[in-house]
C-alpha cells in the first residue's frame, strides 16, 4: 500500500531517466545512506566494523567492479585477485616514492595501474570466450604472484613480498579509528556504485548488454566488440583495483601476495553469482551473503558445542550446501528476489 507510484507523473526527459524513478525508492536510499553514514559510525562495536562492516565494503566494491565484467558484457573472468593484488601494491608503491602524495590519489593512481594489467590481459577477449578466456584471465593471477614474490622493487625490497602502511592521511583527516575507516570505504563504494549505475545506463552499458547478448548481433548492428570489451575490462579492473588498495590500506594494514590468491577470485565470483549478474544491487547482496553468512554458521556451531575446528568445517559444508541450493532455486541470485519483492509490493493486495 506504501509502494505505489500512482499520480507521479514524468514532465521532463531528466525525470524520466532517473535513477530512482519512483518516489518511495529516492527516500528509501535516502534514508538507508543517512543510516549508514551518521547512524551506525556511532552506535556499531569495534568488532562489526572489523569483522563484518569493513571486509563487506571492500568486497561489495571488488564485486560491482567484476560484474561489470561478468554481468554486464558477459566477459568471465578467474583474475580479479590478481587485479586487486596490482592496485594494492601499485598504491602502496605511489605512497612510498612519492612523499606526501594524499591517500585517495595514491589509491585511484592503484586503480589506473590496475587498468593498464587489465586491458592488457583482456586483449584475449578479442579472439576467445567463455571457458577459453577465463583461462586467459586465470594467467594473470599466477603471473602477479610470481612478480610481486619475485621482483623485489614491487615491494620496496621486502624479501618475502609483505608491505605495511601506516598513518592513513586523507587530506589531513587521519583515519586510525574502525570507524572512520567504515566512513572512508563506504564514501569510496557510495560514489562508484553511483557512477557504475550511471555508466550502465549510458551507451557504453548498453554496448556492453548487447555483447553480452549476441556479440554478432551486435558487431551487425554497428558496436565495435574491441572497444566495448576493452573497455569493460578497464572499468572493471580501475574499480577492482582500488578495491584492492582499500583491502591492503584499510583492512590489512600489511599485507602479501597470498592475501590476493586464487581463493579471493573465486569468492568474488561466488559474490557477483548468488548475488545476480548484471545488477549493481546484486553485488551489495553478493558480498553480504558471501561474508555475513559464514560468520553466522560458526558462531552457531560454537553455541551447539562443536569445538573449534568441527565448527569450522561443518560452516564450509554448510555454506557450500547453502549456495548450491540457491542457485537451483534462484539461478538469477538474490537481486531476482528482490525485484520480485519490489513488484509484489507494487501490486499489492491484487494478484499478480
Amino acid at each position: 500500500m506504501l509502494y505505489r507510484e500512482n499520480g507521479q507523473f514524468k514532465t521532463s526527459y531528466t525525470a524520466d531517466q532517473q535513477i530512482f524513478p519512483i518516489l518511495q525508492d529516492r527516500v528509501a536510499i535516502g534514508l538507508i545512506l543517512a543510516f549508514a553514514f551518521l547512524v551506525v559510525p556511532a552506535v556499531a562495536p569495534e568488532y562489526l566494523f572489523r569483522a563484518i562492516l569493513v571486509p563487506f565494503l571492500i568486497l561489495a566494491l571488488a564485486a560491482l567492479g567484476l560484474n561489470i565484467l561478468v554481468g554486464y558484457c558477459g566477459q568471465i573472468s578467474l583474475g580479479t585477485g590478481a587485479f586487486m593484488a596490482v592496485g594494492a601494491y601499485a598504491a602502496y608503491n605511489f605512497a612510498v616514492r612519492v612523499p606526501g602524495l594524499p591517500l585517495v590519489v595514491s589509491l585511484l593512481l592503484g586503480g589506473v595501474c590496475a587498468t593498464a594489467v587489465g586491458v592488457m590481459f583482456g586483449i584475449p577477449s578479442l579472439r576467445i570466450k567463455g571457458l577459453y578466456l577465463a583461462v586467459a584471465t586465470l594467467a594473470a593471477q599466477f603471473f602477479v604472484d610470481w612478480l610481486f614474490l619475485r621482483v623485489s622493487w614491487f615491494t620496496n625490497d621486502s624479501a618475502s613480498g609483505s608491505v605495511a602502511v601506516a598513518d592513513l592521511n586523507v587530506f589531513g583527516w587521519i583515519v586510525d579509528a574502525p570507524a572512520e575507516k567504515y566512513l572512508l570505504c563506504l564514501a569510496f563504494l557510495t560514489v562508484f556504485a553511483m557512477l557504475a549505475k550511471n555508466l550502465v545506463r549510458s551507451h557504453i552499458g548498453r554496448e556492453w548488454m548487447a555483447i553480452r547478448d549476441m556479440d554478432v548481433a551486435a558487431a551487425v548492428i554497428g558496436i565495435r566488440p574491441v572497444y566495448a570489451k576493452l573497455t569493460a575490462f578497464a572499468v572493471s579492473s580501475f574499480i577492482v583495483g582500488v578495491a584492492g588498495a582499500l583491502w591492503g590500506f584499510v583492512h590489512l594494514g600489511s599485507w602479501e601476495p597470498a592475501a590476493f590468491s586464487i581463493d579471493m577470485s573465486f569468492q568474488l565470483l561466488f559474490m557477483i553469482i548468488i548475488g545476480g549478474l548484471g545488477s549493481i544491487m546484486g553485488s551489495l547482496f553478493g558480498a553480504a551473503f558471501i561474508v555475513v553468512l559464514p560468520i553466522v554458521l560458526d558462531q552457531l556451531g560454537i553455541a551447539v558445542g562443536f569445538d573449534t575446528a568441527l565448527a569450522s568445517h561443518l560452516t564450509f559444508m554448510v555454506f557450500g550446501a547453502l549456495i548450491v541450493f540457491f542457485l537451483i532455486v534462484e539461478p538469477h541470485g538474490l537481486a531476482r528476489l528482490w525485484s520480485i519483492a519490489k513488484e509484489k509490493l507494487r501490486l499489492w493486495p491484487f494478484p499478480h
